[in-house]
């Protein structure tokens, strides 16, 4: 039987056809049981998959929040800078510049674009690449388990060329597969722009947005929107801020985008097109943003407060703690900025003041001589000249001479960082002539801090003068003295002659002096003594009641440090910090009662879960009445002739105010210090060198009302000023168990004597009236 040439060729196409569709049916089959072995990672070869368990509960890296009392975000403790974000915190701007440019169908497929991966399939026979396939489960998948970095996925045969590249596309799509089936598009997007690196030390849309425009992800507009979109195929090259070429270039690509897919008119395209890119760049460190100092101080006490409940310091950095902290931000700015105004003005007068001289000098006593290898001393003691020593084996001709080397650096100036060109015994020389100073600020009813300023430039000065420096006190110390002698039944109604006062030491005896040197012999009052911080006053009246007692009374406030049990302790010549210092002062504020200061409220993990939360710790340590008197007391310093009239006058600050208040000033003005105590608000300061040598030679310039004290009032006057805070001007509570008449102030049965040679004795009788008081 013969056959026709087209039944021959009919045969034969249909051979072929089944064959086709037997190959077909075998690569199906092929396919699948691959996608079973990747999944199953199959005799060990292709590497594991994430689990159901690490997709519903993926992990990343979120960095911890500090937050404010008024809600707002002041500092973040991280390794990778990440804040997530939910989707109804997204601008639609960002939405549709996204689906645009990065996936298109994204709202159709279920994981994978097949026209997408069909596309770039041809591109690689034809090669004619036309856009990536990745949709944005697929980049998501690749983002949150690091499919082609991290080992524990890896198999044996990733080391086969070629292959690799395929198991890894393959583990990514099934994830992504998984991805779509576990979560909704909304919060698939969520997860994407909160996992993404935008260059700069930003990851995640939210601190993208904060660091190249300090805005909100719900604030930005569509400029900006596309800026941030375009960063995302390459965040380095399209960097606006160091390529903005690139990155303008790209924004526009992503207009084109927008418009392509209906989300943009072509003429506000073109429109956009035109117009610059405009950044508020301010990328987020440690050594940025406000309330640097207190961050540092926190994160060391967040190792032992999360400590004690199983986390590590890694934990505090990548596990999206939320800390509640009592720090306004607006007063912080306020603090920040009162002390960069005043420090400003103080380095400039402190430069005029030595001008062709060196400020580190041995005192009046020394003449104001310069001490000897000052510098040489210093230098010394820094890491840079211990690795000298160790480079060069202990030449130390050889370690001198690199130390005079000239190099490049950057310093910091009080008109902004600068280049320059110096040795670094330069720049010794140049950092021991600045002037430090720090703020305090807490509300004495709870104890909380509202305000901490640590220094005057965290990233070149890490040293906290608020809690880590100690320094003395001075005539800032004075209350803990007059405190105990008001509390054992000294009354505020006696006068005390200004004259010198001997008293018996060990070896000898001690006569202080008053500042200018002289004594007016004059009946003072309390309040006017310590008003005018009157030296001899206060030796007579720890004579009277002994130091062991004035320091049993200065531990009962607040004060943690050592203090010197010597008559002398009376003029403030052991080291306190003004932590310490603001937690005694603040009992005087809040009728006797002891708060321990308090700087975070709670703490929350990522969920919202709160871990710890922290009240405040109040107990009686002086009666409401004392604490009134003392308050009283101080108020003398703000009446006409006390050492704080004058410059919180200039600040208007005593304009239907009450300011109860002491300066301090040390032995060769090296340390000046205010304290200030408002009914609601109590704040201080403290003003020196970076070593107590250097310092200014006169008391006109150095004394705290004049170097701490402008700080202190500019505070304020931006406190008042800001009608959204609580904390106005006002008047201190009197107790009803007290009666006041000018300087004196006293209780019920209470009375007085002082004979002529001075010496107190308890009071036995009331005054008949007020007349004699």
């Amino acid at each position: 039987m013969k056959f026709t040439l087209p039944e021959l060729e009919k045969g034969r196409y249909k051979k072929i056809i089944a064959n086709i569709w037997k190959f077909t049916g075998l690569a199906g089959v092929a396919f699948i049981i691959y996608l079973i072995a990747v999944s199953f990672n199959l005799f060990w070869l292709f590497g594991k998959m994430p689990s159901l368990e690490e997709i519903d509960n993926p992990k990343s890296e979120v960095a911890s929040e500090i937050i404010s009392s008024d809600g707002k975000v002041i500092g973040k403790f991280f390794h990778e800078n990440r804040s997530p974000i939910e989707f109804s915190e997204l601008s639609p701007n960002i939405i549709n510049a996204l689906v645009a440019t990065e996936d298109a169908r994204f709202t159709v497929h279920s994981g994978i674009d097949a026209r997408s991966t069909l596309r770039v399939v041809t591109g690689l026979f034809t090669g004619q690449q036309k856009g990536g396939g990745s949709t944005i489960s697929q980049q998501l998948a690749k983002n949150l388990f690091k499919l082609r970095e991290i080992d524990y996925y890896k198999g044996p045969l990733y080391s086969i060329p070629g292959f690799k590249q395929l198991i890894i596309k393959t583990k990514e799509w099934i994830t992504a597969i998984k991805l779509e089936r576990r979560y909704t598009k909304q919060e698939i997007m969520e997860k994407y722009l909160n996992t993404i690196e935008f260059s700069s030390g930003a990851f995640g849309i939210k601190s993208a947005s904060k660091t190249y425009f300090k805005k909100e992800p719900s604030e930005l507009n569509l400029e900006e929107a596309a800026v941030l979109v375009g960063m995302i195929q390459n965040p380095s090259r399209f960097n606006p801020k160091f390529h903005p070429l690139a990155s303008k270039n790209r924004r526009n690509i992503v207009f084109d985008q927008m418009v392509k897919y209906d989300k943009l008119s072509p003429a506000t395209a073109e429109t956009l097109k035109q117009t610059p890119i405009t950044l508020n760049y301010q990328p987020e460190s440690h050594n940025t943003g406000p309330a640097p100092y207190f961050r540092k101080f926190l994160k060391d006490w967040l190792k032992v407060e999360l400590g004690n409940e199983g986390y590590d310091m890694e934990d505090i950095e990548t596990k999206g703690f939320k800390i509640y902290t009592t720090i306004d931000s607006r007063m912080q700015f306020y603090a920040e900025e009162a002390l960069k105004e005043n420090m400003k003005e103080q380095q400039k007068k402190f430069y005029e003041h030595w001008k062709g001289r060196n400020p580190w000098v041995m005192g009046p006593e020394g003449n104001y001589k310069e001490i000897p290898n000052f510098v040489q001393n210093v230098a010394k003691t820094t890491p840079r000249f211990r690795e000298l020593k160790e480079q060069y084996s202990d030449d130390m001709d050889k370690v001198w001479k690199e130390m005079n080397r000239p190099t490049k650096m950057r310093v910091f100036s009080w008109s902004g960082e600068r280049d320059t060109v110096m040795s670094s015994m330069d720049s010794i020389r140049y950092y021991k002539f600045l002037l430090h100073s720090s703020f305090l600020a807490m509300d004495p009813r709870n104890g909380h801090i509202k305000a901490w300023v640590g220094g005057i430039n965290y990233k070149y000065f890490k040293y906290d003068h608020v809690f880590q420096g100690k320094r003395q006190p001075g005539s800032t110390f004075k209350p803990f003295v007059y405190v105990t002698a008001i509390d054992n039944g000294f009354s505020t109604c006696e006068r005390v002659i200004d004259q010198p006062v001997t008293i018996p030491v060990p070896g000898g005896s001690w006569t202080p002096k008053n500042s200018d040197g002289k004594y007016s012999y004059q009946s003072l009052t309390l309040r006017e003594a310590l008003g005018q911080s009157v030296n001899s006053v206060s030796a007579y009246l720890i004579n009277q009641f002994k130091p062991a007692n004035v320091i049993k009374y200065a531990h009962k406030l607040g004060i943690k440090s050592k203090l010197d049990e010597v008559p002398a302790l009376c003029l403030g010549i052991s080291n306190v910090s003004l932590y310490e210092m603001m937690a005694g002062y603040s009992v005087f504020a809040n009728g006797g009662k002891y708060t321990e200061p308090i700087f975070v409220t709670r703490i929350e993990d990522k969920n919202g879960e709160v871990i710890k939360e922290y009240y405040s710790d109040s107990k009686e340590v002086i009666s409401q009445e004392t604490a009134y008197k003392m308050i009283h007391l101080m108020r003398g310093a703000t009446q006409p002739g006390g050492t704080a009239y004058g410059g919180l006058s200039r600040y208007g600050l005593l304009d239907g105010n009450e300011v109860a208040a002491k300066t301090g000033t040390t032995s060769n003005y090296s340390d000046g210090w205010f304290m200030g105590i408002t009914p609601t608000l109590v704040a201080g300061g403290w003003t020196g060198g970076d070593e107590p040598s250097i310092h200014f030679r006169s008391i006109a310039l150095g004394q705290g009302s004049r170097v701490s004290l402008p700080t202190w009032g500019m505070f304020f006057q931006k406190v008042y000023a800001d009608k959204s805070l609580e904390y106005k001007r006002g008047s201190f509570v009197k107790p009803s168990t007290v009666s006041v008449s000018g300087d004196c102030v006293y209780t019920a049965g209470e009375g007085y004597h002082i004979d002529s040679t001075q010496k107190y004795t308890p009071p036995t009788a009331k005054p008949a009236d007020d007349d004699q008081l």
